[in-house]
């Protein structure tokens, strides 16, 4: 089978146009390390960037990848027009017999959407969600993604729902629907956790912003660490807007915080093996990485009972899910996990059984090659 994958290569979405090999988003490159594992079949990564990239020609023996640079005109402020044109032309060249776009995010879903062949969507972020939790302005970033996401979908052959939560908010817009979660780096299967000294460590993986709710978590945790010894390590993004500032305030005056900015992938996995659990305390998440790669190192998990987070954590069995209405649900949480070590490394075994089963990229490689015959024989 010959497949083409548009994804965004982000050395454009992080403007690291120094580096010489792409690098992708944590769920695309694992479903291309489980394509890698079948060499029979043909893959084509498509990547638009606004800049010419020296790349390889191959990522592995049967993964070619393209990169196609197009002038900032051709982005947003023109609805992608100029990687609609690119991405249409390399496809004719490419003629693969179906094309799966990897979000609506930016522009691979737009980019796809012209392809006459059968096509399918993957949705990681759902703009119109995110737009609508933001309360975004009109013609603002997420506005205008939330507009385009919702012109595409009806214009693929089926959606790959990651969640229940996304089936929920495609339905009556998508043609058909496949409930699949995302893969998983097959690397943070072999994390041995070497948890050492005595003071307990909270990993907290996201970009730090309002829906993620790092300030929110901050003060729930306020009191226990009054009574209880423990660390919170945040990694992620923050920005010099009012939330970031408030946000490395609080954590300058909180000996027992701790920001360490963005990580490369493999320094993060040597934060997940000093981990004593992995916090999540969003507002609104769809299949949140973090949680499917703590439950594959083995650690248990806390996170928000929100959006797709309850199809990843069975409360009680493989994880705890707290309310970011009521913050102390998050504290009493914790609490309970730093008081009971025998339901946290409970919690870690049932989390990794199951990380074995649903996320490991040779079963959701499978599964994505299900769809794309089903798709193709359809049509």
């Amino acid at each position: 089978m010959k497949i083409a994958i548009l994804t965004t290569d982000n050395r454009q979405a992080d403007h690291r146009y120094e580096r010489p090999a792409p690098y992708f988003g944590t769920a695309p490159a694992a479903l291309l390390e489980g394509f890698a594992l079948d060499p029979k079949h043909e893959i084509h990564v498509v990547s638009c960037t606004q800049q010419t990239l020296d790349s390889p020609a191959r990522l592995a023996p049967n993964i070619r990848f393209h990169s196609l640079p197009v002038p900032k005109w051709g982005w947003l402020r023109t609805a992608y027009a100029g990687c609609i044109g690119a991405v249409t032309q390399k496809l004719r060249e490419i003629q693969p017999e179906i094309v799966h776009a990897q979000g609506t995010e930016r522009d691979c879903a737009i980019s796809s959407v012209f392809f006459r062949g059968p096509k399918v969507l993957t949705i990681h972020g759902n703009c119109r969600a995110i737009a609508q939790l933001r309360r975004s302005k009109p013609f603002s970033y997420w506005w205008l993604q939330a507009q385009l996401e919702r012109f595409c979908l009806p214009r693929f052959n089926g959606v790959v729902c990651i969640s229940r939560y996304t089936e929920n908010w495609v339905k009556g817009l998508a043609t058909k629907t496949w409930l699949l979660p995302n893969a998983v780096d097959s690397k943070f299967f072999e994390i041995q956790p070497r948890r050492t000294g005595h003071v307990p460590v909270v990993l907290v993986v996201a970009n730090v912003d309002s829906r993620k709710n790092q300030i929110g978590l901050i003060h729930s945790l306020g009191g226990l660490s009054r009574q209880r010894r423990f660390q919170v390590r945040f990694f992620g993004k923050c920005g010099e807007d009012p939330y970031g500032k408030e946000f490395r305030e609080l954590i300058a005056a909180r000996p027992w915080c701790f920001w360490g900015g963005m990580l490369e992938r493999e320094n993060l996995r040597g934060e997940f093996a000093k981990a004593s659990v992995v916090m999540l305390p969003t507002w609104e998440d769809n299949c949140p990485m973090v949680v499917l790669e703590a439950q594959a190192a083995g650690i248990p998990v806390i996170a928000s009972n929100v959006g797709g987070v309850p199809d990843l954590v069975e409360d009680g069995r493989t994880g705890l899910l707290t309310d970011p209405a009521r913050p102390e649900t998050m504290s009493k949480a914790l609490a309970r996990l730093l008081e009971d070590p025998a339901l946290a490394k409970q919690l870690a075994e049932e989390g990794r059984s199951q990380a074995k089963a649903r996320f490991h990229p040779k079963v959701i490689a499978e599964k994505h090659l299900e769809i794309y015959r089903e798709v193709i024989a359809s049509r």
